[in-house]
């Protein structure tokens, strides 16, 4: 690639954008570019793997709730919230995530509910404000031998991960080998099976071990 369509990509992708990776690459504008590049790829890679852990999770905690909800209160739909444990933030997510799976006429199904639910939705049905209601009433089950803290703890760290790569913010500079071991070993809490199916295809490690050369050098100096 010539020097005229490095600075075209660079204008067009903005002069503030490459900023922090033409530092991490030592000013070199065609070394920040292909930077950009795998920093593109392994978002990719781990935002891959998060999104087949995230679908785990949701129908993880979906199966333990519907189970607690229907002996408890004789009503499968736990998100309908019947013993009012729920916090408004959450009633109204659930609100919007019914509306949502019920536009253009479609009938209500508590799958298409649940798929409307998004991560931070999931993490926080983990948070100490759950700990008394939701975690000892039958979310502890989900995760067995694990303490409520570590795995709110976790699955956290890989919900702000996931949203930094879903504004298209820098990956190269944080800690994505250790994102990706967080994100098999809370799979290994929910299904060894599915956690087996998902390390077996996840990229991240691969892509690390390509790592643009100049970003190498350059945090050696």
């Amino acid at each position: 690639m010539g020097a005229s369509e490095v600075a075209t990509l660079e204008r067009r992708w903005s002069p503030e954008r490459l900023a922090p990776y033409r530092a991490a690459c030592g000013g070199d504008l065609a070394a920040a570019v292909a930077l950009y590049e795998w920093n593109a790829e392994i978002s990719a890679a781990l935002g891959t793997t998060l999104g087949h852990l995230e679908i785990l999770l949701r129908n993880a905690l979906h199966e333990e709730l519907t189970a607690w909800s229907r002996r408890r209160f004789a009503e499968p739909c736990w998100y309908l919230d019947p013993g009012a444990v729920l916090t408004d933030e959450a009633r109204r997510d659930v609100a919007k995530a019914r509306g949502r799976a019920t536009r253009d006429g479609r009938s209500e199904a508590p799958g298409r509910v649940i798929a409307e639910l998004n991560l931070g939705f999931w993490r926080f049905l983990l948070a100490t404000r759950y700990d008394a209601t939701l975690w000892r009433g039958c979310l502890h089950r989900v995760f067995p031998g694990q303490r409520r803290r570590v795995v709110h703890s976790a699955v956290g760290r890989l919900h702000e991960a996931r949203n930094r790569m879903a504004h298209h913010e820098p990956m190269f500079n944080r800690p994505v080998a250790d994102l990706r071991a967080t994100a098999i070993e809370v799979a290994g809490w929910l299904c060894p099976v599915t956690r087996d199916w998902i390390d077996g295809r996840c990229r991240v490690l691969p892509l690390m071990v390509a790592r643009p050369a100049a970003v190498i050098n350059q945090a050696r100096r």
